[in-house]
């Protein structure tokens, strides 16, 4: 019959009078830019996230790009990250005239590795952005304790990851930012795009806000100049009504990932798919079920051919970019990210998914590897 990759029809159908009465609520006030719909989500998600301010922005790409403003990265300064990660995360630092320093990943969670990020501190490294990968969260406990010993901030690209938790902390709570999007493939998807800024800390917060209203405050009067970058109504009035059943949506994508490890035992093929691993602090919300197959080229044709949506995240590393070629990383510099662009792809992870469609993916997977 077929699995797609994402499917949101059924999350839209479960919610579908609920939401459909919150933006109609938005459009009867008229109200679109900013007002008490966005402050009431910011507000909402501030308390979840467990972050003494939340601001509201224009996509996860802005909420990385303010984060690094706001804390006065620019021209000459280094910024440490990882080269397997959507691009945003390296081209905000790039916008600002920063210049992006990949370290490799660890290979069992894929995420930045903290020994890696250590080694790579000089006196020009002025952030370190570790991304919280397909939403496993980091060692934020050895990033944690690198940022302290070199007084170099943590910025959370958290874009894939709200919902997971290291030590009973949300991801995003820990650094000096944190960044969320909610593009609609996201776990907290809006109907557009959207993202948001979490900070503890009440002056950088502040310039935050005046930096994503073109420097303003009060209004029309500008000491700073700053961008234009606003969550706007209706996306906030569907990330209000989708925001309480998150945690429970998390806790599906963990049934479904203990269901295909439980499958692919029972098929015999155990061994040759090798899952994310999690940390032993983490708790998951897996944005993605990324997953290390042999042959995985064959294997991505194979499983589109009988209709199992699929896809690879990432298939050519940061490093590895043109726009980034000035950098010098030559072909092998960050072995562990380049394998596994090499050997991984995604399988189809929703809620909604069904153990028989699981059963679907699984089936193929086995006839295509055993």
């Amino acid at each position: 019959m077929g699995v797609p990759l994402l499917d949101l029809k059924g999350q839209y159908a479960s919610l579908k009078d609920e939401l459909d009465a919150a933006v109609t609520g938005v459009v009867e006030s008229q109200y679109f830019i900013n007002g008490p719909v966005v402050k009431s989500f910011e507000q909402d998600a501030a308390a979840f996230v467990g972050a003494k301010h939340a601001v509201g922005v224009a996509s996860g790409t802005d909420a990385l790009l303010l984060s690094l403003w706001a804390l006065g990265i620019g021209r000459g300064d280094e910024v440490i990250t990882t080269p397997y990660t959507f691009f945003a995360t390296a081209g905000a630092v790039a916008r600002l005239g920063a210049t992006p320093v990949f370290v490799d990943i660890e290979p069992g969670t894929m995420n930045i590795d903290p020994a890696a990020v250590e080694a790579a501190i000089t006196p020009a490294t002025k952030a370190i952005i570790p991304v919280h990968l397909f939403g496993v969260s980091c060692d934020m406990d050895a990033l944690g304790a690198i940022s302290e010993r070199h007084s170099v901030p943590l910025i959370e690209d958290a874009a894939q990851s709200m919902g997971s938790t290291w030590r009973g902390k949300q991801t995003g709570s820990m650094g000096a930012t944190g960044c969320f999007s909610f593009f609609p493939s996201k776990n907290l998807g809006c109907w557009g795009d959207g993202g948001l800024i979490t900070v503890q800390d009440d002056d950088l917060a502040a310039l935050i806000r005046k930096l994503k209203a073109h420097g303003s405050f009060p209004k029309y009067h500008h000491a700073i100049v700053g961008a234009n970058s606003r969550l706007d109504a209706l996306q906030a009035a569907v990330l209000q009504v989708k925001l309480p059943h998150l945690l429970d949506w998390a806790a599906a994508r963990r049934r479904v990932m203990a269901t295909y490890r439980s499958l692919c035992a029972d098929a015999g093929i155990g061994d040759a798919v090798v899952f994310q691993s999690v940390p032993e602090h983490a708790v998951a919300a897996f944005h993605q079920c990324v997953v290390r197959v042999p042959n995985r080229d064959a294997v991505l044709a194979g499983l589109k051919e009988r209709g199992i949506g699929t896809a690879v995240y990432y298939p050519k590393c940061l490093h590895q970019q043109e726009c980034f070629a000035d950098l010098g990383y030559g072909e092998g510099s960050l072995p562990v990210a380049e394998a596994a662009q090499r050997e991984t792809l995604a399988l189809p992870i929703f809620p909604e998914l069904t153990e028989g469609q699981q059963a679907e993916v699984v089936g193929a997977l086995s006839a295509l590897i055993g």
